[in-house]
């Protein structure tokens, strides 16, 4: 399901002044679309940054590898789906890629469809090796969680391997329902992978683990799911989301007990984690790794 450039980037490899980063997005304020575009990925030839080595002596071994936490796409039923990816780029290549310009083309995925995580992976590693003149390669990794050291009551469930299908991204509370008999009384732990939001003031996306311990009428898997996702194109801190989360919750499906706990990853070296409760009863999660 791959588009075609406007203009070829191997080619845009070859055409940079000595000031190597001068024309990158590294900087500005940058907008985050919904489609798609490679033509966001900036080139910086490796010959630019080595003048600056001085007396630079050409080693025999070694790659770049670069650990990418901010991936996510949507599959043919619009459900998103996250991943790490892996990209290995010889140290023998023309050029790298500046950081930011592959964070804002990774984060284009993000509305796109895609059949499988293989395409994801073809796509990525085709764009990289005609940017950078080099076979790059990509290994996808699955995003997973220990949800806590400590032995919890009530064994979590995934959320995210629920078959739904999903057209709202933008919040939508009324998308939480009860299961049919909703007098049932559950005690359950849900945990999803897929929380997405926008920082109200730099708009970048913010991805979170979002983990909910609820006490009361059974709240129907699919519905929480869903509005889970609704979430990715709302804008709040996340403290605001968690909150928001929290408010929703208790206002459509009114349980007893209720614990909102989200596991941000960083930015700039700081990641934020809000719980908000109505239960005194803590819960402790471990680290999520892709933090």
């Amino acid at each position: 399901m791959g588009n075609t450039k406007d203009t070829s980037v191997s080619e845009a490899a070859h055409s940079l002044s000595n000031n190597y980063a001068s024309s990158s997005s590294l900087g500005e304020h940058s907008q985050y679309g919904n489609e798609y575009n490679p033509a966001l990925l900036h080139p910086i030839l490796r010959s630019e940054y080595r003048s600056t080595v001085e007396d630079f002596v050409a080693p025999i071994y070694g790659h770049d590898l670069w650990q990418c936490f901010e991936l996510s796409w949507l599959n043919a039923c619009g459900v998103p789906q996250v991943a790490c990816a892996d990209i290995i780029v010889p140290m023998a290549s023309l050029a790298i890629v500046e950081s930011k310009s592959l964070k804002l083309y990774l984060n284009s995925f993000h509305h796109r469809q895609f059949v499988d995580q293989d395409e994801v992976k073809a796509l990525i590693k085709t764009d990289l090796t005609a940017l950078l003149s080099a076979e790059v390669e990509v290994v996808l990794r699955s995003v997973s969680i220990v949800l806590s050291a400590v032995p919890q009551a009530v064994e979590p469930l995934l959320l995210d391997d629920l078959d739904i299908s999903c057209s709202e991204y933008q919040r939508n509370p009324k998308l939480l329902l009860l299961n049919a008999d909703n007098h049932q009384v559950s005690h359950e732990q849900f945990c999803s992978h897929l929380l997405r939001s926008h920082c109200p003031v730099t708009n970048q996306p913010d991805w979170g683990t979002l983990t909910i311990r609820y006490s009361g009428r059974a709240i129907n898997p699919e519905s929480l799911l869903r509005y889970i996702v609704s979430f990715r194109q709302h804008n709040g801190f996340h403290e605001q989301c968690v909150e928001q989360i929290y408010s929703d919750i208790m206002t459509e499906c009114r349980p007893e007990l209720l614990t909102v706990y989200a596991q941000y990853t960083r930015r700039g070296g700081i990641d934020i984690n809000p719980w908000r409760s109505n239960d005194n009863e803590p819960l402790v999660l471990d680290r999520v790794w892709r933090q």
